[in-house]
Order: structure tokens, then C-alpha cells, then sequence
């Protein structure tokens, strides 16, 4: 009897620490990963497993079981926040009413394809699961072109609820819809109530936030449900949400300042209501909703200051591939797009988007864009400016598919697109907020279109029933409706509002000093140079925001580089954000000014140089392949006697990649450069890619060039937009300054060329194809 007790109570106490430790009934807490295994592997239904507070580091978490409706499994933290999935890390989730809340991923990447996966294998698949009250922050790949999807959903009916989820910049939509098999169909997954908060521009495509389905599975029925989610500065790529599938909802959803669009890649019958997408004035990138396809529906949705064209303007409607493959561009039927509102938005209607007859001799049949929209209806809009947009729509193509009727704006239409269904009236609105205008009055003479009485809300969610009116808004609007309240998105816990601290500046006399000073500062600080010379002999590395500037902008600091060849004076780290000021700069002919890591780009760095002296260098910035620069800023400086300029040509396989979003360069002057001074490339057939962007402006060229072997100095191919102006180029032995892309509308303006070759301009620009 006694051996008995004894062996019962040494078994409980194995239970205890194989399990956890069960408190208050159905709750088990876990400190370690073998007691969450066992807590796991022995759950019911009802039970919580609570994880303790502290960093989980280098957890692969294999969540499963058989929960009920009414008494899931729960997986949460012991106190929401306080549990941070650390180092390489992810979630995997498969079985029935599982819930997971209150998780905080960060600092660190996932090994697998996902950190939050709604399957643990094709046998194990979440159904009626939610993920509510989690953060992903900044957990990206090392190697920013290195693919992973931070959630993947797959089965049915799983929720993806009131998380907070940024910082992804490698390669791969942010969250994936997968409909591969007839148990991931008709899914009715639930996106709601998150805050996408920034996604960093990544340089090419596969950078979007969220996309539903695949090419491949673009016809299937998917039922997604998309709504009241926050969607703040997703400039990842040009499609912000990529719709490939069939019968999605996008609900209510507000997009804040988003270099993109949402976007009906594929797939049909989708509903668009009742969102809103605000711009500013200080992007040309920000954009709306594209459109193709066919039998959606795009109601009560109001688009505010967005200035993008053609593939991000504010409506964007595409010509599609007659008999288009899966992958392509299919026609463009029986849309309805009606009750919306476009205010001080720049040419808001675009029609036969991407247009491509011209290019039949550089493209195969299966890419030229030649079939117009059919049975489209345009109804009920208004297009309201303060300053007077006289061509509010533009047409690539004949728009005899469309079918206009009682659309208004305040402002005269000279444009080609003319129609009584186009009206010219006396409208007025009311600032309610810094982007909120309404209208004084309801405008309620409405086209009634087939089934258009089953669009009874507004913007709000204000009935139209009792009273109806044009555009996205009908009277009264409250006050209130002029502000985002970002605590009804996202995870309850988190804030994302940054704590400023007051920026340091720290001053150096010496380059012990000055190394020392760099090693300690923080993110923000700037180190003043008094006069003197500066040797240095192993690299400054950059991995936060410093300035390095003289303190006397008339007694300039040196700054001498005598480290090993190839090596560079600045390192730039994943992060790194240098201004350099006032410096001259000198190298031994072997090193460079500026260069990236060869590895762990995982974000993006930012250079700035101004009114500085670079001289006696290999390469003034050599930028490493999956590198990015989010901007790259040169004005007023002098380069001279280095035997190449910028380099941003190593994302060289043609996949659509490129090694810098934006590259300015003025008021400067380049001499005795050996070969050509700009080498930036993107190459790869890829019509949705519409960067990088150029600026060469009002510099000087002088004696460069001697020694480049393709015979062009300012060399970018595949860049999209490029603008070349007000330059001098003198005595420069190459036979082109730059060849320039005629279908971008590529042209040098205003240049002085003496005994410097000539600009050549290629109309159409012969590209290996992606697809």
C-alpha cells in the first residue's frame, strides 16, 4: 500500500513537470518548450495553455487539437505582450477551434515559409481557428530576397483579428490566402480589425501586404472577408492587397498614405465598399483601387488627395489579353462602380490602363493589352477639386464599354472622355478634417441601376434609405468620422507611436575620437569634425541614423581612407541612415567611398552627401547584390579622380529587383570619373514594377568616361522613371551620355553637350520576360 502512494505521488509530480503546472481548473501555464509540447499533445477542449512571461527564443510551436465552438483550445500569453517568439522562431497551427492571443514576435526570422501558418501539414489543417491580439514586428529574413510569408492562411473559416503586423521587407506578400484543394475553397477566412502598420518599399515586385490566391488558383471561390482593417504606409509594391480569387469582400477598410493600390489581379465578383484611401501631396505613388476582371462591385468608397497614374491612379481600369492566360490580364466585364466620392485626386478616372499595341515587337501576343472594358458602369460619382483639374479622366484606348450615367464634378472636362452621363455642376463641400470633405448638400437626383437598391450604406454605414445622395457620403456625418482611431485597430497592448528622444551632437578632434564617438552614439546623433585630418584605417560602419559633418562649413575636416582594397570608408549595415556634410573625403584608389554589407541587407539603408569632396577612389558607392536604398541624395558635391561613380547594377537575374527605390543627384560635378559615373539597373519584363526613380540635375560632367566599355555614361537601363536636366557635359570620350526608354517618356531636357557623345532614346526597351 505504501509502494502504491509512493508511486502515485512521484507520477503526479512527473505530470506536473511534464505538463505544466494546472492552475484554476482548465488553465495549464508552460515555462519551457517541453511543457508546452505536453501541454499540447494533452489538451481538450476548453483548456488554456497559458505561456509565461519572458523571451521564448528558438521556439517551433506545433499547435493542434479539437476544440468546440464553445470551448476552444486557447494558446496565449500569461499577460498579453509580455511573451516575445524570439531569434528563429515560428507558429503552426492545424485542427478546430484553436485560438492563439496576445503573442509578440520579434527580433528575429522564421525558418520555415511562415511565422504564423493556419496548417501544420496537408493532414493537419486549422479550421474555425483565430490568431486575435498578436504582434509581428520586424520579423524579416536576413537576406532580403530570401521569400517567406509571415501568415499563411489555409482551411476554412480561420480569423485573423485585431493584430498589429510590420516592418516585413523581403521578398513575399506579408499575408497569403492559400486555395490550393477543395478543403481551401469556399474558405470564408475573417481579416478584420488589424493595423497593417509600414511596410518599407522593397525594390521590386512581391512586396505585397496581403494577397488572396495564386495565378494558378485565380478561378477558385474564396469568400474572404477583408474589413475594418488600418492600412498605414504599405509601400512595399505597387499592389498593396493582390486579389487572385473569386467572391472576396473588402469592407470598410482605410488605407493611410500607401505607395500602391488594392488591386483585382485576378479573379472575379468581388465586392469593394465602403473604404477610404488618403493620400498627401508629398507622393506621386499613392493609389487607389485597379480593376480587372470581371462582375465586381466597387460602391461608397472615397479616395482623398491621391496623386498616382496610370497602374496606382485613383481608379485604375485596365485593358486586358483577349484569350488571356491564367497568370495575364483577363478583360475588364460587367463592372459597377458607383456612389463614390474622388476629391482633389490628380486625373482620378484612367481607362484601358497598360495599352500595349505599340509593342507587339518587342512583346509576345500573350502580354499585348488590346481588349478595352465591356459592360461597365460608372454611375452616381463625384470628382470634387479645389484646384481645377481640367482633364479628370484619361483614356489609353477608346472607352466604348462604358456605360456613364449621373457622375458629376465641379470642374470643367476637357478631356476626350465626354458623355451626358458626365456632368459639369455647381458642388460644394465641407472640411470636416485635414482629409474629410462632405458634401453641403446631398445631391439626390441617383441613377437606379440594375439591383442598385441593394447598396443601402454609405461610407459610415449611414443608411440610404430615408435619404440618398451621390458619392460615397450622405447626410448628417459626425464629427467623429474625420479622425482614425488607431485603437480600434490592431493588438490592444501595443502602441506604435515613437518615442523621440532629443538629438545628440557629439564633437571630435581626433579619429580615435571620432571611431569611438561612432561605436557609442545612438540612432539620431551627429558628430561635428573640427578642422584637421582624419586617417582612418578600417571601416566606419553605419547601422543607424547618424550625421557626420564638419563643425566649420568653411574649414572643412579630411577624412582619409587607408584601408584594403575593396573595402569601403563607410560601411552601410541593413538600417544604416549617414548624411555626410562638409567633408572632403580621399581614398588610396583602391577602396570605396561607400559600399554596402555583402550579407544581412535585411533592411533598407539611406546615404545622403552634401556639399562634400570625394576623390581618389574605385567606386564611389558599390552597392552589393540584395542591397536596398530606400534614397540615395548627392548635391552639391565634387567627385573626381575615381575610377567609377555609383554602382546599383548588382540585382542582375532580371526578376523585376533593383538596388535603389529613389537616386538624386544635383548641383554637383564629376571629373576625371575612368569610367561611366552611374551605373543603376532593373531588369526583367515586369509591367507592375514602376520604379526606380532617377534625378540628374543641374551638374557638371567633366573628362569621365575614358575607360567604359559599353560606351555610356549615365547607364539605367530598365529604370522606369529618369529624368535628366539642365546638365553641362564637357569633353567626356563616350559615344552616349545615356540611352533613354522612349515608352516612359524618357527625355533629357535643357543638357549642354560639348565633345560628349549623345543621348539615344529606345522606344520600346527588350526585356528577358518573368512569367
Amino acid at each position: 500500500m505504501e509502494l502504491m502512494r509512493n508511486l502515485l505521488f512521484f507520477g503526479v509530480v512527473f505530470l506536473l513537470f511534464s505538463f505544466g503546472k494546472k492552475e484554476n481548473g482548465n488553465i495549464i501555464k508552460v515555462n519551457n518548450q517541453e511543457e508546452l509540447k505536453s501541454a499540447i499533445k494533452n489538451a481538450v477542449a476548453g483548456e488554456e495553455i497559458v505561456l509565461a512571461n519572458g523571451v521564448w527564443k528558438d521556439v517551433q510551436i506545433k499547435f493542434y487539437g479539437k476544440g468546440t465552438k464553445g470551448a476552444p483550445i486557447v494558446l496565449r500569453a500569461e499577460t498579453a505582450g509580455k511573451v516575445t517568439i524570439e531569434g528563429v522562431s515560428d507558429l503552426k497551427i492545424g485542427g478546430t477551434y484553436l485560438e492563439v492571443r496576445g503573442l509578440y514576435f520579434k527580433n528575429g526570422y522564421t525558418p520555415s515559409n511562415t511565422v504564423i501558418d493556419f496548417h501544420i501539414d496537408s493532414k493537419t489543417i486549422a479550421n474555425n481557428c483565430k490568431v486575435y491580439d498578436c504582434v509581428i514586428e520586424d520579423f524579416t529574413q536576413l537576406n532580403r530576397n530570401k521569400e517567406d510569408h509571415w501568415i499563411e492562411f489555409w482551411g476554412r473559416h480561420n480569423q485573423l483579428d485585431h493584430c498589429y503586423i510590420t516592418g516585413k521587407s523581403n521578398s513575399g506578400p506579408t499575408i497569403l490566402v492559400a486555395l490550393k484543394g477543395n478543403e481551401h475553397i469556399n474558405n470564408y477566412h475573417q481579416i478584420t480589425n488589424n493595423h497593417f502598420g509600414p511596410r518599407p518599399r522593397k525594390g521590386g515586385p512581391h512586396g505585397e501586404t496581403l494577397q488572396i490566391g495564386d495565378s494558378n488558383t485565380s478561378m477558385a471561390p474564396s469568400y474572404t472577408n477583408v474589413a475594418n482593417n488600418l492600412f498605414e504606409r504599405c509601400d512595399g509594391e505597387v499592389e498593396i492587397i493582390s486579389n487572385k480569387s473569386n467572391n472576396n469582400e473588402y469592407r470598410n477598410n482605410i488605407f493611410y498614405k500607401c505607395e500602391g493600390s488594392l488591386v483585382l489581379r485576378h479573379g472575379n465578383y468581388c465586392t469593394i465598399d465602403g473604404n477610404m484611401f488618403i493620400g498627401d501631396d508629398n507622393s506621386e505613388f499613392m493609389g487607389g483601387i485597379r480593376v480587372i476582371n470581371t462582375g465586381h462591385l466597387i460602391t461608397n468608397n472615397y479616395f482623398y488627395n491621391i496623386k498616382g497614374k496610370e497602374f496606382r491612379s485613383a481608379l485604375a481600369v485596365m485593358n486586358g489579353v483577349p484569350k488571356s492566360p491564367q497568370n495575364r490580364y483577363n478583360q475588364v466585364t460587367d463592372v459597377v462602380v458607383a456612389y463614390n466620392t474622388f476629391l482633389d485626386c490628380k486625373t482620378p478616372w484612367q481607362f484601358s490602363v497598360g495599352a500595349n499595341m505599340d509593342k507587339s515587337d518587342v512583346l509576345p501576343a500573350q502580354e499585348i493589352r488590346s481588349a478595352r472594358p465591356e459592360r461597365m458602369i460608372m454611375a452616381n460619382n463625384i470628382i470634387f477639386n479645389h484646384v481645377a483639374d481640367e482633364f479628370p479622366i484619361k483614356a489609353y484606348d477608346k472607352v466604348d464599354g462604358v456605360l456613364f450615367k449621373n457622375n458629376s464634378m465641379n470642374g470643367a472636362n476637357k478631356s476626350e472622355v465626354k458623355d451626358d452621363g458626365l456632368k459639369t455642376e455647381n458642388l460644394a463641400m465641407f472640411k470636416l478634417s485635414e482629409w474629410l470633405y462632405v458634401p453641403t448638400v446631398d445631391q439626390k437626383e441617383v441613377y437606379a441601376g440594375f439591383e442598385f437598391e441593394n447598396i443601402k450604406q454609405d461610407v459610415f454605414s449611414n443608411s440610404r434609405a430615408t435619404t440618398n445622395g451621390m458619392g460615397a457620403i450622405v447626410l448628417p456625418v459626425d464629427k467623429s468620422k474625420g479622425a482614425i482611431n488607431k485603437k480600434a485597430y490592431g493588438a490592444h497592448w501595443f502602441s506604435d507611436e515613437t518615442v523621440y528622444e532629443t538629438p545628440k551632437t557629439i564633437r571630435v578632434a581626433s579619429e580615435n575620437e571620432l571611431t569611438a564617438a561612432l561605436a557609442k552614439a545612438t540612432s539620431g546623433t551627429t558628430i561635428e569634425l573640427k578642422k584637421g585630418i582624419y586617417r582612418i584605417a578600417a571601416s566606419l560602419i553605419i547601422d543607424k541614423k547618424i550625421t557626420i559633418k564638419s563643425k566649420d562649413q568653411k574649414n572643412r575636416a579630411t577624412v582619409e581612407y587607408s584601408g584594403k582594397d575593396n573595402t569601403s570608408a563607410f560601411l552601410m549595415g541593413a538600417k544604416g541612415n549617414l548624411t555626410l556634410e562638409n567633408i572632403v573625403l580621399k581614398g588610396g584608389n583602391g577602396q570605396h567611398a561607400f559600399a554596402t554589407k555583402e550579407k544581412e541587407m535585411f533592411s533598407a539603408y539611406n546615404l545622403k552627401v552634401k556639399n562634400t569632396e570625394i576623390s581618389d577612389f574605385d567606386c564611389v558607392l558599390n552597392a552589393y547584390k540584395d542591397s536596398f536604398a530606400d534614397t540615395i541624395s548627392i548635391d552639391n558635391t565634387v567627385i573626381k579622380k575615381c575610377k567609377r561613380g555609383l554602382k546599383l547594377a548588382d540585382e542582375n537575374d532580371d526578376l523585376g529587383e533593383y538596388n535603389a527605390e529613389f537616386v538624386y543627384i544635383r548641383n554637383s560635378k564629376f571629373e576625371n570619373i575612368q569610367n561611366n559615373i552611374l551605373d543603376y539597373y532593373r531588369g526583367g519584363y515586369d509591367e507592375s514594377t514602376i520604379g526606380g526613380n532617377l534625378v540628374f540635375q543641374n551638374n557638371t560632367v567633366v573628362n569621365c568616361g575614358k575607360e567604359e566599355k559599353s560606351g555610356v555614361l549615365i547607364k539605367t537601363t530598365g529604370i522606369v522613371n529618369v529624368e535628366i536636366s539642365k546638365n553641362s557635359f564637357l569633353n567626356n570620350t563616350i559615344k552616349f551620355i545615356a540611352i533613354l526608354w522612349g515608352e516612359k517618356n524618357q527625355e533629357p531636357k535643357e543638357n549642354s553637350i560639348k565633345n560628349s557623345g549623345e543621348f539615344k532614346i529606345e522606344q520600346n526597351l527588350k526585356q528577358k520576360m518573368m512569367y
